[in-house]
């Protein structure tokens, strides 16, 4: 039940805006005139592609807080960096130093715990905004950056006192890096899950709380006193977290006998995200010790290990879960069956054998000679290369690539005009899946298999 986020199939590959109030929460809180400024919000935002590459400007600070001064201005006004934190973090306002708590909590976690370098794991500068437009009831990535607002204060407080809402905006950019899970339907549903699960795992982790001492409790201090509510969600007890006059019922269900199909909210994504956040519960509590290490670790494992397929299904999710469970896989099992989810590899293929990937075996990459005019070839048989390690990289960065994605980028810059003299050009030929790339249309994926199969 975290973000309202719009999506964008046109090109056949999603992009989400993600807000951590479900919209229909904001339809129930808010005047029309303010629901009506929040959705062409929503719609404006979507049309923002991600640009890894303008937060990665040199020398790019590990994190950076703007403040927009409740304007709509995005991104705001510098307030403190990484580099200058020492000096200027105790002279900031409340919801400054908030943010920089979670940011540095959460990169810490994704880099000491799972070995991640930030969100896009290529050390990436985090940008974020605090005091967005005012009395905003939303927090949300873009697709560039976090952004948080102030509240309503007659409902909601400041998005950035409950720690977990940053960790679990901040997943989504590791969701939408790695696994890259469409935001609608299961997908989606899984997607808000796993921005839940670690956002838990992050305040569990900054608490020192081991799974049987936590709350399980999503936005715990988000409401102000006198609403009815102990929470937006309740990963243990989907459903139970408010029932309140003004905010309705919780209406997330625990079981997959509770799942609701609507086309609301993306296909019920936030109602729906209660079935596969119970799963992970129920496995934390099994596995037991700290939530970051034990089912954190597996469900790290799961989402960035190339079973994850963008439109993957609750049973191909827990399936990928059990494949990362290792000695733990029985009790990750038992915990999806608990819900009603059976794993099963679904969407994601039938084996993680690298021979099973596709009908052909060959990866073939062929660059143009650029300025030195001197082309360059390589090819991998996936079937009998000796180096295991490359063909298991190979094998999952294939099974990750939408080429009807890549293809409708190419169409587009082919109709802006050639790349620019001497820039190389790749043709690619993904186990029988074709395209051509220019060096500039090259995606971090594309780029690695150039990496692997030229280098």
């Amino acid at each position: 039940m975290h973000t309202g986020c719009m999506i964008d199939v046109d090109m056949g590959h999603p992009s989400a805006v993600c807000h951590f109030i479900p919209p229909y929460l904001i339809e129930r809180i808010q005047p029309q005139a303010l629901v009506e400024r929040d959705q062409a919000l929503r719609a404006a935002r979507v049309t923002a592609q991600p640009t890894t590459q303008t937060l990665l400007r040199a020398p790019a600070p590990a994190w950076v807080i703007h403040d927009c001064r409740n304007s709509s201005t995005l991104p705001g006004r510098v307030v403190v960096t990484a580099a200058d934190a020492q000096k200027k973090v105790d002279r900031a306002d409340q919801a400054v130093q908030e943010a920089v708590r979670g940011v540095a909590g959460v990169l810490a976690m994704y880099s000491e715990v799972y070995q991640r370098r930030s969100y896009d794991d290529l050390g990436a500068s985090v940008s974020v905004s605090v005091h967005y437009e005012k009395g905003y009831d939303n927090a949300y990535w873009d697709g560039t950056q976090l952004v948080f607002g102030d509240g309503d204060q007659v409902l909601f407080g400041r998005f950035t006192a409950p720690v977990d809402v940053l960790g679990h905006e901040f997943t989504h950019a590791v969701t939408q890096a790695s696994a890259g899970l469409i935001y609608q339907g299961q997908p989606g549903a899984i997607n808000e899950s796993i921005s839940d699960v670690f956002g838990s795992c992050l305040k569990q982790r900054l608490l020192g709380q081991r799974v049987d001492q936590a709350d399980w409790l999503i936005g715990a201090n988000l409401f102000l006193p006198g609403v009815q509510a102990r929470a937006l969600r309740d990963m243990a007890n989907p459903g139970t977290a408010y029932d309140d006059p003004r905010l309705g019922k919780d209406p997330q269900s625990g079981a997959m006998d509770g799942y609701v199909t609507t086309r609301d909210d993306n296909g019920g994504v936030h109602i729906n995200s209660g079935i596969p956040n119970r799963a992970f519960h129920l496995a934390a509590m099994a596995i037991g010790g700290f939530a970051w290490e034990g089912a954190g670790r597996v469900w790290y494992d799961a989402l960035t290990g190339g079973l994850v397929k963008p439109d993957a299904d609750f049973a191909s999710f827990a399936a990928a879960t059990v494949a990362a469970g290792g000695e733990y896989a029985d009790r990750v099992a038992a915990a999806w069956e608990e819900v009603g989810v059976t794993p099963t590899s679904g969407s994601t293929g039938d084996s993680n054998t690298p021979g099973d990937a596709t009908a052909s075996d060959h990866v073939s990459v062929r660059r143009t000679g650029g300025f030195a005019g001197i082309p360059k070839t390589g090819v991998v048989d996936l079937a009998s290369d000796v180096d295991a390690d490359r063909v298991h990289e190979l094998t999952t960065l294939i099974r990750r690539i939408d080429i009807r994605h890549v293809l409708s980028l190419s169409s587009h810059h082919a109709d802006e005009g050639r790349p620019g003299a001497d820039r190389f050009v790749y043709d690619f030929d993904l186990c029988g899946q074709c395209c051509q790339v220019g060096e500039h249309e090259l995606t971090q994926d594309l780029r690695r298999i150039v990496q692997i199969v030229l280098d």
